[in-house]
């Protein structure tokens, strides 16, 4: 074990020389902007609480920074459409490809809200807060359920969802479709559960069987409450609207927005070459989280079933132990470019032989990691080689990511990422980082000590010219080490 994790910070430390002049230390990225916490006060941003989002204002930092003003941008992970709609603020066309359908109700809502509401509806939703059309009624509409979301609520709680449900659907399609978002919007709040990376923390008021320190998530909101206040706060925010007013306030046009659903191993050979101007996404982390369990409450709402849920799960990008592995080149044989980008990182390849060596060792706490990680870096070249083909020559794209640890090896995800996107027409321009690492988890740190990892924002620039007019090879054999310690500059 020693010895591969002795070859493992030597190949980091070559990368780190390689990449020495591309990062760089940036003050004004702070956790906040990086992350949902920016949006929790942002009109509109703020509805639905997507804990894995970025900010609205770090899309235009970037932007502005980096001198995107105008053509068309992709954000091939799209989730609550922050970049889009962003994007479209500014007056940029955008799209996004997005698998989950919670992510996908989030920016048709909005876009009806933004297209389709008229002040009749307005009123109607105005209505429902003041008279709360839902106590009066008598009929019900089955809360639909998955097995991981069964008592998930009050029985009182229940009960109110149910009729809400029932007396919504007399309601015209528009109507009924931000009714149903704003109780998306609440299903966490209201409930027993509390999202937490991996899976649902359930509160031991739900009858659940509690490890050795019970869970209390604290106040539980009534429905009557949390529904009320939902409504109320997104027509407030959309007041300029009944003003003839866009509610992504903007002194341009606002570009168009058009949304595919699906993977975005499936849908992104299915688009132009050379379409885009940017690209701006973060993907899942490399960090075991299962969004399909976090999200499960939201997706039993809109009637994903057990079989569509098992679905979700392996048509994600492999993020989590239960990922099976994916034949790339049976789905696409134009990615052999990207396999082999992958083959060549070496220092991906001695941190899979190590996490594979553990395994055999029986010293995992769960075999499924190697074949995860594995999975990881090889759907995201595949990702990378389709980036690349999209993008015009000269496109910039911006990636928020984090670094990882697995069985006391660090990975540094965005050296690796960026080995292989300089294989496949990317030069990297910049590796931004936050001021302030993060930590690793709690077992990590246990058995392995603390050791920061950095979070970051990738910025690279498809190439300008075609792979066989250029003399620099995009490749990481073995690049020389450096001399001393390496510095980061700052900016």
């Amino acid at each position: 074990m020693t010895i591969i994790l002795d070859d493992i910070a030597r190949l980091d430390h070559e990368l780190e020389h390689h990449f020495r002049q591309k990062f760089q230390v940036q003050s004004a990225l702070t956790r906040a902007l990086v992350s949902f916490q920016a949006n929790k006060t942002r009109p509109v941003y703020r509805w639905y609480k997507y804990k894995e989002a970025f900010s609205a204002a770090l899309v235009e930092y970037l932007f502005q920074k980096y001198g995107v003003m105008q053509g068309k941008i992709l954000d091939p992970f799209a989730g609550s459409g922050t970049t889009l709609f962003a994007a479209s603020a500014l007056g940029l066309d955008s799209e996004g490809i997005e698998l989950l359908p919670i992510g996908q109700q989030i920016i048709a809502t909005k876009t009806l809200l933004e297209a389709d509401f008229t002040p009749e509806d307005f009123e109607t939703l105005r209505r429902w807060v003041t008279d709360r059309v839902w106590q009066a009624n008598a009929n019900h509409t089955p809360l639909p359920e998955l097995r991981i979301t069964k008592g998930a609520y009050p029985d009182s709680t229940k009960t109110a969802i149910e009729k809400y449900l029932a007396v919504s659907r007399c309601e015209n399609p528009q109507v009924q479709t931000v009714l149903r978002f704003a109780l998306l919007c609440i299903l966490e709040a209201i409930s027993y559960t509390r999202k937490d990376g991996q899976y649902l923390r359930w509160d031991y008021r739900s009858g659940r069987k509690q490890g050795a320190k019970p869970f209390d998530k604290g106040i539980i909101l009534s429905f009557d409450q949390a529904i009320a206040e939902k409504i109320n706060e997104m027509v407030e925010d959309l007041q300029p609207v009944t003003a003839q007013m866009s509610f992504f306030p903007t002194t341009t046009a606002q570009g168009g927005i058009h949304l595919y659903d699906g993977s975005c191993l499936h849908v992104m050979p299915t688009l132009g070459r050379g379409v885009y101007d940017a690209i701006m996404t973060s993907p899942p982390y490399c960090n075991r989280y299962d969004y399909t369990r976090t999200y499960a409450l939201e997706l039993a709402l809109l009637g994903t079933d057990e079989k569509q849920l098992s679905h979700l799960r392996q048509e994600m990008l492999s993020c989590t132990v239960e990922n099976r592995a994916k034949d790339l080149l049976a789905m696409n044989p134009g990615w052999t470019a990207a396999v082999a980008a992958a083959d060549g990182t070496e220092l991906l390849q001695a941190i899979l032989e190590h996490l594979e060596d553990q395994k055999a060792r029986g010293l995992l706490n769960n075999n499924g990691i190697p074949r995860m990680v594995r999975g990881y870096f090889y759907e995201m070249a595949c990702i990378v080689a389709e980036c690349s083909r999209v993008l015009k020559p000269g496109g910039a794209l911006f990636m928020v990511n984090d670094n990882v640890r697995y069985a006391g090896a660090s990975i540094a995800v965005d050296m690796i990422l960026s080995a292989i996107a300089e294989k496949l027409d990317f030069g990297i321009h910049q590796i931004l980082m936050l001021p302030n690492g993060k930590g690793n988890s709690s077992q990590q740190m246990g058995e392995h000590g603390r050791e920061e990892l950095r979070k970051c924002i990738y910025v690279w620039k498809k190439a300008g010219m075609p792979r066989a007019h250029r003399t620099v090879a995009n490749r990481h054999l073995r690049y020389a080490p450096s001399a001393k310690p390496m510095g980061w500059s700052t900016a």
